[in-house]
């Protein structure tokens, strides 16, 4: 993150406050947290004794906020607390299925759209009373539905147009799938931000034999989408980039989808070398194993597999079959989104902590300070390599 007298020397924009719906609760615990500690260390002396700065340190920054059900299904939201005049950041997490209601006496699991419909009722429950309104939806609702192929709906772009119209100031999200989106609100804020320093953070505290060189290591994308990332995290760590070449049938649709008939993969020899294959979602899953197999019969030595938004919407059942066969060795997927509890249990998974950046990139925001090192962390991640390489003084914090 940028240097913090960026922040001692400023105002806040407004008092802070965050809304964490339930698909978010948990990662908004450990953001307040966060945030409660880096106001009570900040070095200012103003924060006690300027009228500007009431309310700048608090042992709290949840406002609590209800979304309950009718037994129809239908949904209203309440906040619980003023929150009048606030620089008011709202958390949200369109993939947490885990999440049910009751409609006729039925349990339903929420979708993404009962998440976006719940998120649209907070802002409306605002009332126009904040000051400043920001969400940071770290899963990009509708994300993979951002062009328009014949008589097809313009889903993502109706989305950022639709939270547009209602007040929004600020949108947050991480990884999408195609950032140029953010061309239907051209005149609005969309930050865009990356996780490559988290990913290999996460793997350097995991592997403690990592030789991080060109004839050691490769990044892998696994597709033509992703290489734009697999290019970035190759020339940071200083290795070689390759990717595979999806060939689909394009006569056939399953599940909304041409079908994948072979991955060509697109790239120089990585025998015996470590490989990191990088993409924003595992979904299925099966394009990423595909992968991994692939490499594997490649020679090479160990398959790491990093992904943004671990979604396993086939479940863990395909992951435990691949790691008992050896197709892969590590999957490191963020907390950005929900996580099924049983892939803690999993031998094979690291999870890459976001709260701390999340809590970063809201303190900075609320301060209007730049963001510019948290969109490019190259120095960040140069400055963990060489301590991982001399290992001298290690510390991943």
């Amino acid at each position: 993150m940028p240097n913090l007298h960026e922040i001692e020397n400023a105002m806040p924009v407004a008092p802070l406050k965050i809304i964490a719906l339930s698909s978010a609760r948990k990662m908004g615990e450990r953001v307040n947290d966060y945030l409660v500690e880096f106001r009570k260390n900040i070095h200012n002396d103003k924060v006690k004794t300027d009228p500007a700065f009431q309310g700048y340190s608090e042992d709290n920054y949840l406002a609590e906020v209800e979304t309950p059900r009718f037994g129809s299904g239908e949904g209203k939201a309440s906040i619980q607390e003023s929150i009048r005049g606030k620089d008011l950041f709202l958390l949200v997490d369109v993939c947490n299925h885990s999440i049910t209601y009751n409609i006729h006496g039925f349990t339903n699991h929420m979708s993404p759209d009962d998440h976006y419909q719940d998120l649209k009722r907070v802002i409306s429950a605002c009332n126009g009373k904040a000051h400043r309104i920001n969400v940071i939806m770290p899963f990009l609702y509708e994300g993979r539905q951002h062009k328009r192929n014949g008589r097809e709906s313009l889903d993502c772009a109706f989305v950022l147009r639709e939270l547009r119209d209602m007040g929004i100031a600020n949108f947050i999200t991480f990884d999408a799938h195609d950032p140029r989106v953010q061309n239907a609100i051209p005149l609005n804020g969309f930050d865009n931000f990356t996780t490559p320093y988290q990913f290999i953070k996460a793997l350097l505290n995991s592997e403690d034999d990592l030789i991080v060189d060109k004839d050691h290591l490769a990044v892998i994308s696994p597709d033509e989408g992703a290489l734009d990332r697999a290019i970035y995290f190759a020339t940071v760590l200083g290795v070689d980039t390759a990717m595979f070449y999806k060939r689909r049938d394009y006569s056939t649709i399953v599940n909304g989808r041409n079908p994948i008939v072979a991955h060509e993969f697109l790239g120089d020899n990585i025998d015996s070398k470590d490989v990191i294959i990088i993409d924003d979602i595992i979904s299925s899953g099966q394009s990423m194993l595909d992968t991994a197999r692939q490499l594997k019969r490649m020679n090479a030595r160990r398959v790491f597999i990093c992904c943004t938004f671990g979604l396993f919407t086939d479940g863990l059942e395909s992951f435990d079959e691949a790691y008992e066969k050896g197709y892969f060795d590590k999957v490191v997927a963020t907390d950005l989104t929900y996580l099924p509890s049983a892939l803690y249990s999993r031998p094979y998974f690291i999870e890459a902590d976001m709260s701390k950046f999340v809590a970063s990139l809201i303190d900075f925001m609320n301060h209007d300070a730049s963001l510019a090192n948290a969109l490019t962390p190259t120095d960040r991640i140069q400055s963990i390599l060489e301590s991982y390489n001399n290992r001298q003084d290690f510390d991943m914090n």
